[in-house]
């Protein structure tokens, strides 16, 4: 009973947390799964997808971000790093902290496999400047 409680109050918090990024800047976020590993962190695993000509706007992550693009081009801009040019097969991470954005090339969409190892007692994404 209380592992269904759980699950469910599991569920109810990635379906919240997912419209609640989706609304971040250009990007839309799918969360997949959600797991409480390693101790103090949430293992977040998602798609992401952006729209043709548009950009995910500056953000940051408590944690680090690696993916995997399924489809599209982009540019990863990361604060003091050169920009990264990524087309579909590509992977990439993104330190924890770092603020960063994507910029889409072409008329297909960018749709990417993130995962998130975050802070679990902060948002997934936040805006940065």
């Amino acid at each position: 009973m209380i592992k269904k409680i759980v699950f469910g109050l599991t569920i109810v918090v990635i379906a919240c947390t997912g419209g609640a990024i989706a609304q971040q800047g250009g990007i839309k976020r799918t969360p997949l799964q959600r797991i409480e590993f390693p101790e103090g962190y949430a293992t977040v695993t998602a798609i992401a997808e952006i729209q043709p000509g548009g950009r995910a706007g500056r953000h940051t992550h408590p944690g680090i971000e690696t993916g995997y693009l399924l489809e599209g081009e982009a540019d990863l801009l990361i604060d003091g790093q050169p920009d990264l040019h990524l087309k579909a097969g590509d992977s990439y991470s993104i330190p924890a902290g770092a603020i960063h954005d994507a910029k889409v090339h072409g008329d297909k969409a960018l749709k990417v496999l993130g995962i998130y190892v975050v802070d679990k007692t902060r948002p997934l994404a936040s805006p940065a400047p």
